[in-house]
């Protein structure tokens, strides 16, 4: 049962499925273990920025693709959402009216991108979709009546996923935001497992033969633009879904939400962090990332407190030079995980557990 559910794709590392299990269980009781707002909110960045990258690992991990475009395709289904409910009102049909626009323009693009991109050397492939997602980014600014500019868009979501519902279960009151909380957690585990199911079927060993030898794949007969573009609509698909999330999180969408450069840039460090190829990297480097992210300047707030004594220590550890220490902290990450978490803790793993 087991393997049917993880498509016959195990950690094949204990200490591996040890961080998996205790992450999966760390974000199934985060609002319980670790009450307040922040530590909530940090914990569904989690979930949506899970399936983000794991969509992302599937065209650069799996298929040796580097697009630029991917936030595009993010912000589309951030945008689905925040333009249905603002104009269908909240409820259950605009989120899922939505959703389905969403997607469908996102196919239509990825297919449009793929067909007519995908046949030029990778370099101009990536200037290409850098091209598609900044005059995506210009359009959703610039389209103030249905975008809301720059002010971005704030709407209502249905009432049992509102902040001020109330309900009980079995005796322990909730409230809209930990339904909501629970509603990405089943919507990230279903997504994580298709995507996993994806990349461990035959169409998913073709894509990593095409990454390993494009030229030995298209001579064996796969028609390489075919299989590269059916990856890069998938994973459009899967980036779409994962706006979709953050859209009903936030209740809220604008460019610098979902559309940021600075977005795709996190995703692909997260890829590196975690492992790229392995989708299982996207779920580590995601919980690393986001939580060194949003507590480094807490830490480092703290550390200075502590090394007041000494001036020089404590202009250091400022919490104003958390990006610097952020930095570091990737540099040594890539420095001593060239290949990635997951691929370091497989390395380590014993012979008989990686043939496994």
């Amino acid at each position: 049962m087991l393997s049917r559910i993880l498509s016959n794709d195990f950690p094949r590392s204990r200490i591996l499925a040890v961080i998996l299990v205790v992450l999966l269980l760390a974000l199934a009781f985060t609002p319980f273990l670790i009450p307040g707002v922040k530590a909530l909110n940090v914990a569904a960045k989690v979930l949506v920025f899970i399936v983000l990258v794991a969509s992302f690992d599937l065209l650069l991990g799996y298929t040796g693709i580097v697009s630029f475009a991917h936030t595009m395709f993010f912000g589309i289904g951030a945008y689905g959402v925040a333009i249905a409910s603002t104009r269908l009102g909240a409820g259950w049909p605009a989120l899922a009216i939505g959703t389905v626009l969403a997607l469908g323009v996102s196919f239509v693009l990825a297919l449009a991108i793929g067909l007519f991109s995908l046949r030029v050397r990778a370099i101009f492939f990536s200037m290409i979709t850098l091209a598609f997602a900044a005059a995506f980014q210009t359009l959703a600014s610039q389209l103030s009546e249905f975008t809301g500019g720059e002010d971005g868009l704030t709407f209502k979501m249905p009432e049992v996923l509102s902040p001020g519902f109330e309900g009980s279960f079995l005796g322990y009151a909730f409230d809209g935001k930990l339904v909501t909380y629970y509603l990405l957690f089943v919507a990230t585990v279903l997504l994580f497992l298709a995507l996993l199911r994806i990349v461990n079927s035959p169409f998913g060993r073709v894509l990593q033969a095409i990454r390993e030898n494009e030229f030995r794949a298209e001579a064996i007969g796969y028609r390489v633009v075919v299989y590269r573009t059916v990856s890069s609509i998938l994973s459009a698909l899967f980036a779409t879904l994962a706006g979709a999330m953050l859209a009903i999180w936030l209740r809220y969408n604008g460019p610098d939400t979902t559309l940021s450069f600075e977005i795709m840039l996190d995703v692909l460090l997260v890829v590196v962090i975690g492992g790229m190829g392995t989708i299982y990297g996207a779920a580590i480097g995601a919980g690393l990332f986001l939580v060194a992210q949003s507590y480094l300047q807490d830490l480092l707030k703290l550390a200075s407190e502590a090394a007041a004594g000494l001036p020089w220590l404590a202009a250091l550890l400022s919490p104003d030079r958390w990006l610097l220490w952020l930095g570091l902290l990737f540099v040594l990450s890539v420095y001593y995980f060239p290949t990635g978490v997951v691929g370091r803790l497989r390395s380590l793993a014993p012979p008989q557990r990686r043939r496994e």
